[in-house]
């Protein structure tokens, strides 16, 4: 395999994995090839790691996918100037031939091309492992040598079933060559790619429907969206470098220049700083949806400088400090414990909140409420409900429940309905990330 491929190929595993390698970081990792070789593969590990990682998650993914992708020439080490090198497309040699020879290197160079031609890089799943090998096989001649092994079995005679023999031993040993080397590749090329389809899948599940493995891998999606969420806004808080001219003053600030403008200056709106309430029912019927609210929100310190969170069944109260915890799971238990045991009463939250936190809500203010509006026939307080929704910046209201069941039995969202800015069903993390970047980009 040439060079250039090589590093190509290499490229590829990192972006399966999620590691971002942009086209300029991709030209100064082949000017770093280029200028140790992969010869040395300790080398090359230390030349490109700090061209191709950018963080600790990143420098993790390549330690790893390196010392896969580059086992091979740890194992079968050969001349970068082979013919197998010059010679890509070169046709494979007698199968029987190739298996009985004992030459280790070419068996592994055959492999390569065998699989560069099948195209095995393009595996996804560990279950396409035997697909591809046979695809291998095909590339390696095996169609040949099974005529040739027909024919064998045809003669019936001790010299055609000793041939025979020979072949079917020969077949075995390459598949199972080739599934090992297919094995390998999806180490490298799908794993990645199977993880983020196996996160596509648990994003788009119902939270309800979530059971205990989904929930134990369910903390780091979560941090995952987090950081993508974070990365996104705060880039977009950044980029205040173009717009319109503020001539006084760029003029004031290059004053000791001759009044030649170096130092520009423009006109830019004010933002807000991200302000968020959330005021969680934390009754059996919607704990498991105020989980991972709490964790998203809490994993976005970096962009929302102003977080308090409460949480209620009958009376309402601060949990805002309680999520600075690191033991979140221990939180939300002692939380649940605290504040869901009660009779779900809204009315008597938002009597709470009015009184022990008056000047909580202003213009700056986003209130997210996840409840299902479900207040056993209580007094919903639809005044204190509508003096929120005039006082804050918007009031966004999330329920677990779908809408057809708004309305029916205890549920009074639709009269809650008529005064929020924004209502909607939340019913998987993927609804959680969408109605998050809705609200941060109200201060972008």
């Amino acid at each position: 395999m040439s060079a250039t491929r090589t590093l190509t190929d290499f490229i590829r595993a990192l972006r399966s994995a999620e590691v971002q390698v942009s086209p300029a970081e991709a030209i100064d990792a082949a000017g770093a090839m280029r200028l140790v070789g992969y010869a040395d593969r300790t080398a090359l590990k230390s030349a490109l790691r700090p061209a191709l990682a950018k963080s600790e998650a990143e420098a993790e993914a390549f330690d790893r996918l390196f010392d896969l992708y580059f086992a091979r020439q740890a194992s079968a080490p050969r001349p970068q100037n082979s013919d197998a090198d010059r010679d890509q497309t070169a046709p494979p040699q007698d199968m029987l031939e190739l298996a009985q020879s004992g030459d280790e290197a070419a068996i592994q160079a055959a492999m390569e091309r065998a699989g560069q031609a099948s195209g095995v890089q393009d595996i996804r799943f560990s279950t396409q492992t035997a697909y591809f090998a046979q695809k291998m096989l095909k590339q390696l001649g095996v169609e040949q040598m099974e005529a040739k092994l027909l024919e064998a079995l045809q003669a019936r005679t001790p010299e055609g079933e000793a041939e025979a023999g020979e072949m079917i031993a020969a077949r075995r040993d390459m598949l199972m060559r080739a599934r090992a080397y297919a094995e390998a590749q999806f180490d490298v090329f799908g794993q990645g790619a199977t993880e983020a389809f196996r996160e596509d899948v648990l994003t788009s599940k119902p939270i309800s429907a979530l059971d205990l493995a989904d929930l134990k891998r369910m903390r780091a999606l979560v941090e995952k969206v987090a950081k993508r969420l974070a990365v996104k806004h705060s880039r977009r808080r950044r980029n205040r470098s173009t717009g319109q001219l503020d001539v006084r003053a760029t003029l004031r600030a290059n004053a000791g220049l001759g009044g030649v403008p170096f130092r520009l200056h423009w006109k830019q709106k004010k933002r807000d700083k991200a302000k968020i309430v959330v005021i969680c029912d934390v009754s059996s019927s919607v704990a498991r949806y105020v989980r991972f609210l709490l964790l998203l929100l809490h994993s976005l310190g970096d962009v929302i400088p102003e977080l308090r969170a409460f949480a209620f069944s009958s009376r309402l109260g601060e949990v805002t400090d309680e999520l600075d915890s690191d033991q979140f799971e221990g939180v939300m238990e002692r939380i649940l414990r605290q504040h869901g045991m009660g009779s779900t009463d809204y009315g008597q939250a938002l009597w709470d909140l009015k009184t022990s936190y008056p000047d909580i809500i202003d213009r700056r203010t986003s209130v997210i409420i996840l409840g299902d509006g479900r207040s056993n026939y209580g007094d919903p307080r639809m005044d204190l409900f509508k003096e929120i929704c005039a006082r804050a910046k918007r009031v966004i209201w999330l329920s677990p429940e779908p809408e057809s069941m708004w309305g029916t039995g205890d549920s009074v969202l639709p009269r809650y309905r008529t005064h929020a800015h924004a209502m909607g069903r939340i019913s998987t993390l993927t609804d959680l990330e969408r109605t998050l970047d809705r609200v941060l980009a109200l201060y972008d």
